[in-house]
């Protein structure tokens, strides 16, 4: 493995990023579980604010890290922990549109694969379409999880895609194929891990629904959403 380290994206030494990382698109998300989950934790990456703190967990050494918004952004570093960071594992903590109706505000949703209409999968030539899925072990272990902390949650597909603000009226076709909520990273979080032979799982929070309108605010996505960080910190 080669350990070319700091990269142009992340400033830290090889060494100062645990093997087990807990990310949110929110570097101020990576700052909250911080303070409220890791003992001594120490900032180890600023680079273009992107917030990154090593401390530990139960003992355990584990790094909380923002990853921006979308399937590139999450591409870029979770490309660059693994490979060059030695990293094993990455929880992805984020939020998510609802697209069932038994799906509500405040649930939890275990991605346990992930649809898309990204190119991402392109660069591996394969000759067909390659199916992002998680960890079965991480998966099953936070269904686990939120059984014993009594959360409501939903296990299945995802839909993740590029564009946030779609003017294509094809897209509400994910609901009848039963894809439980929109989000736009786990793809390239799940393809960087398959091909690294590392483990990655996506843990959504629903913010907002699809099909009523309701909706969270930024202020509530960004300090209240802690379920699902219990859920991750549970699995390290």
């Amino acid at each position: 493995m080669e350990h070319n380290t700091p990269t142009p994206h992340i400033g830290a030494k090889y060494g100062e990023i645990a093997k087990t990382m807990i990310m949110a698109g929110d570097p101020l998300r990576a700052k909250l579980m911080a303070e409220k989950y890791l003992d001594n934790p120490v900032l180890v990456n600023n680079v273009r604010s992107m917030l990154a703190y090593t401390g530990t967990h139960n003992g355990k050494p584990v790094t909380v890290m923002g990853h921006g918004m979308g399937i590139p952004s999450i591409g870029i570093y979770t490309y660059e922990l693994f490979n060059f960071y030695d990293v094993d594992t990455i929880i992805r903590v984020g939020s998510c549109g609802a697209r069932q109706m038994y799906v509500h505000l405040g649930d939890l949703v275990i991605a346990q694969g992930s649809c898309t209409d990204s190119n991402y999968g392109q660069q591996y030539n394969l000759p067909g379409h390659y199916a992002p899925i998680a960890d079965f072990d991480l998966c099953r272990r936070a269904v686990e999880a939120c059984e014993k902390f009594g959360y409501t949650y939903h296990v299945g597909n995802v839909f993740s895609a590029d564009i946030f603000y779609c003017e294509d009226e094809r897209k509400a076709n994910w609901t009848k194929m039963g894809v439980l909520a929109d989000e736009m990273e786990a793809p390239s979080l799940y393809m960087n891990a398959a091909r690294a032979g590392k483990k990655a799982l996506v843990i959504c929070t629903v913010s907002d629904h699809i099909l009523t309108g309701e909706a969270t605010t930024a202020e509530e996505r960004q300090n209240t959403f802690t379920k699902m960080m219990d859920v991750a910190f549970s699995l390290v």
